[in-house]
């Protein structure tokens, strides 16, 4: 057994005190069973704490929030199933084509509940919602979740399972504080993680970036406080008996953006020694502008859907808002689609039907372009007059005007049918023909080739 003396075991405790308290924030920590990793929220090197709200705060994060969060929600979101004919049909007869369309519950639309997860997702990293079933098993009602009073970890056996901090200003779906959740009973949508089953924050991650914005964004706020003029010293030739009485009556006349551009008037031989640099100097506005792009780069979002035109121009801001379709908005449509699909359907539902949503809408053209495919998709016969009609949201065409006509122009053959005419030309030439001999005002005959045989004529 090793013993410690009195000193040394008083220093070792110390020692694991301060450890504990000054370790580094940035490396994850274990938070479940499973293996999953938290990041925590928190101070940043810039010495601004960092949050999920208050990073909310910055309005960089908050429109890149708002932008996915809207997108998603905006989005029709379908319950289809497939056809005899291999095609795809809107369930329409499925009640939990109703919860996933229009009402996932009797507090919020479809659009607000995917707005809100969705909020969650890009704040927290992972959406949680609880879902509610009836004695069939149905699902029958989805109510959100905040996801930093979830914890997610295993049981003995190594089965996932849920445990949520019931508060009391939420829908009386739960009796107690704290609530046991089965996997099937909660709809979690992670976001990017190591273990595939709870996602990090993205503002925890990139807390250091969105830190130094909120600095930015403080120090231009206090420069302009101050009237927009640099700190300095006020210097006296003699010796100040109240300096702190000074200072405030310096501040009470000159301070603040309302005082801005006052002529100072110094006294018995002070003077004033500006001691900070210009914004211009500390190249202020660039580096704002740069924080603006690197949260714009955490949540992939073109600059200039975030007010940043500098190098978009007319030509290509339609490209860039169809990679933001393609490269930004589509993971996080499947990873919801996947999602609703696992917790939502049963084995045997998920034969029959799938969820997904309709980005036909965002990737649309201009009129132009899109009339030209129209009629590109019309002439081909792969498209008829009321599914043009249906896209541009128009009335349909009876079937009797041929509305649900599919047509092709005629001067197209089919690949197996090229060349027949020629094909059939050379045996028209081995076969005997016969001679129609037609009578001419002068007495003469003229021949006209019929048949197999020269003797039959014509008077």
């Amino acid at each position: 057994m090793l013993f410690l003396c009195p000193k040394l075991e008083r220093r070792v405790v110390i020692l694991n005190v301060f450890t504990k308290l000054f370790k580094s924030r940035d490396k994850p920590v274990n938070s479940t069973a499973g293996g999953a990793y938290g990041f925590f929220f928190g101070g940043s090197n810039s010495g601004k704490r960092v949050t999920e709200r208050s990073s909310m705060q910055m309005t960089a994060v908050y429109s890149c929030v708002r932008i996915l969060a809207e997108a998603v929600a905006g989005l029709p979101l379908h319950l289809y199933k497939y056809n005899d004919s291999g095609g795809k049909e809107k369930a329409l007869a499925m009640p939990l084509y109703f919860l996933l369309h229009d009402e996932p519950n009797e507090e919020m639309t479809s659009f607000v509940f995917r707005e809100t997860l969705m909020t969650h997702l890009l704040l927290w990293g992972n959406a949680y919602a609880q879902v509610i079933r009836n004695g069939k098993g149905e699902v029958v009602a989805l109510y959100p979740l905040m996801p930093n009073r979830m914890r997610v970890d295993r049981d003995s056996k190594g089965n996932i399972y849920y445990e949520y901090l019931h508060n009391t200003d939420e829908a009386a779906t739960m009796k107690e504080s704290m609530v046991q959740l089965k996997p099937t009973d909660v709809l979690h949508i992670p976001g990017l993680g190591f273990d595939g089953l709870v996602g990090y924050s993205p503002i925890a991650m990139a807390k250091n970036a969105i830190g130094m914005a909120i600095a930015c964004e403080e120090y231009g706020a206090k420069f302009f406080a101050n009237g927009a003029t640099p700190g300095g010293i006020l210097e006296h030739p003699g010796v100040v008996k109240d300096p702190a009485k000074v200072r405030e009556s310096w501040n009470t006349a000159f301070g603040g953006s309302i005082n801005s551009n006052k002529v100072a008037v110094l006294e018995e031989g002070m003077k004033y020694t500006p001691i900070s640099i210009s914004p211009e100097q500390a190249q202020f506005l660039e580096t704002r502008k740069f924080q603006l792009n690197e949260i714009a780069r955490i949540f992939r979002i073109p600059p200039h859907m975030v007010g940043d035109l500098e190098k978009s121009s007319f030509s290509n801001i339609e490209q860039q808002s169809l990679e933001f379709v393609k490269y930004t908005l589509e993971p996080w449509l499947i990873r919801w689609e996947q999602a609703l699909m696992r917790v939502l359907l049963t084995p045997q539902t998920k034969e029959k039907y799938f969820i997904k949503f309709n980005v036909d809408g965002l990737l649309r053209g201009d009129y132009q372009s899109r009339m030209n495919g129209y009629a590109t998709a019309r002439q081909n016969g792969w498209m008829s007059a009321n599914d043009i009609r249906e896209l541009e949201n128009l009335d349909r065409i009876s079937p009797e005007a041929g509305g649900d006509l599919y047509l092709i122009n005629g001067n197209m053959t089919k690949l197996a049918d090229a060349g027949i005419f020629a094909a059939s030309a050379g045996k028209e030439n081995t076969t005997s023909e016969e001679v129609l001999e037609v009578e001419k005002q002068d007495g003469k005959q003229s021949g006209n080739r019929r048949g197999n045989s020269g003797k039959n004529t014509v008077p």
